[in-house]
């Protein structure tokens, strides 16, 4: 016990068993681009999981449409934990296994109809929520608080999302509480990204709200360059659109806070917990990242209350 608290878990735990533990990582793609990391958290080791030693990875990535079969591979795999992020790749993993714990990282599971309930979850299903009615009316006001007098929203939505589908309505509603008219489009393919920021500036919308997915974050730079032809600004739900991109604001969960989570789920269950009865955690450690060269270029003046409340300026 002594050296367990002298050198943390991770020591105790690598010196004590030679037990191999297998994870696996189910990860989607876009249909246009190439493969992505799928390295694991580096959470995991500091929790005293190391790969090659303790631990196994067996790591799925692929297209949609090809997420279900890749599920499956994963449970005939004897993978203890599943590991998702996103809608499709956890309604593929809940499809494939009733009995294998998920750990998922989504929106807003209750309106997915993924658990029974945040505190007791029910089944083999368990994980982080980081979505809800509350989170969006914060997003929407931080658009007031950039543009007091918006009242035309744009919203860009990749086609048949399942979670988009599932929160239109809540979300539509979100907007309305505000004041605010959302104009709704949905995109399949990168073809399609320029005619839909046509569309929403013929609708006179003040500002495009990106919503969080694959298909944005793979053609992020396609979407933005499309929305600054057309002299749209843009609000990410993924900061690095901002940072590397040119979106004009982004207003979202820390990714260290997620990660950080997640592992504390995978780690929790390698040692016994049940799905069933660890509660639903919903984030709310959130930051703002404002562009002010995207702001110059589209001659949007950043309210200075706006600019002291970010957590990041590039200027």
């Amino acid at each position: 016990m002594l050296v367990g608290l002298l050198f943390g878990p991770g020591f105790a735990l690598s010196q004590g068993t030679t037990r191999v533990r297998r994870i696996g990582l189910l990860i989607s793609v876009d249909t246009d681009s190439p493969s992505t990391d799928a390295t694991p958290d580096e959470d995991l080791r500091e929790l005293g999981w190391v790969e090659g030693k303790n631990l196994h990875v067996e790591r799925r990535v692929g297209r949609l449409e090809a997420l279900n079969a890749l599920a499956d591979e994963l449970v005939r795999a004897k993978v203890e934990v599943i590991v998702t992020q996103g809608t499709p790749e956890t309604l593929a993993a809940m499809r494939a296994t009733k009995t294998v714990p998920i750990v998922f990282s989504v929106g807003d599971p209750l309106a997915l109809g993924l658990v029974k309930s945040l505190a007791q979850p029910g089944g083999n299903a368990t994980g982080l929520s980081f979505a809800s009615p509350e989170v969006e009316t914060k997003e929407l006001e931080v658009l007031k608080d950039l543009i007091p007098t918006i009242q035309r929203v744009g919203v860009f939505e990749p086609a048949a999302h399942p979670y988009f589908q599932a929160t239109r309505e809540q979300f539509d509603r979100s907007c309305r509480s505000l004041g605010l008219q959302p104009h709704f489009v949905e995109v399949a393919t990168m073809g399609e990204i320029d005619a839909a920021m046509a569309k929403l500036a013929q609708q006179r919308v003040q500002i495009v709200i990106l919503r969080g997915s694959s298909f944005v974050q793979h053609h992020a730079i396609e979407i933005t360059t499309a929305a600054l032809k057309h002299g749209l600004p843009t609000m990410a739900e993924q900061p690095d659109l901002v940072r590397e991109a040119r979106a004009l604001i982004s207003y979202s969960l820390v990714l260290d806070e997620i990660n950080r989570r997640r592992a504390s789920y995978v780690d929790r269950i390698l040692r016994g917990a049940r799905p069933a009865t660890l509660p639903i955690e919903q984030l709310t450690k959130f930051e703002l990242v404002i562009n002010l060269r995207t702001a110059r270029t589209l001659g949007v003046t950043v309210p200075p209350s706006l600019l002291l409340r970010a957590d990041e300026v590039i200027r």
